[in-house]
């Protein structure tokens, strides 16, 4: 569940308040009570660390970069391409 902050605009009293997405936001503020409860935006404690959680971690590892798969099919061409001209001039 996310921690929401809240501030009361009559006290300024501040809080947080652990809530699921459903519940409405809170309104009567706990020190004063009145009905001046505001949400504020705040920054995310989330993170995602370790490996597996990243682009670059989680590409098939065996394949090769599709640069390196267009190079080396330019080669095997351009040699079959030139062993038939060799065995042409064989002939």
């Amino acid at each position: 569940m996310p921690i929401y902050e809240y501030q009361c605009e009559a006290c300024r009293h501040h809080l947080e308040a652990m809530q699921k997405f459903s519940d409405s936001p809170l309104v009567e503020c706990p020190a004063c009570h009145k009905p001046a409860l505001s949400k504020l935006v705040s920054a995310t404690s989330f993170q995602l660390k370790g490996t597996g959680w990243y682009v670059t971690d989680i590409r098939d590892k065996g394949k090769k970069p599709a640069s390196d798969a267009a190079s080396t099919t330019d080669t095997s061409s351009t040699t079959t391409t030139e062993t038939i001209k060799k065995d042409k001039t064989a002939e």
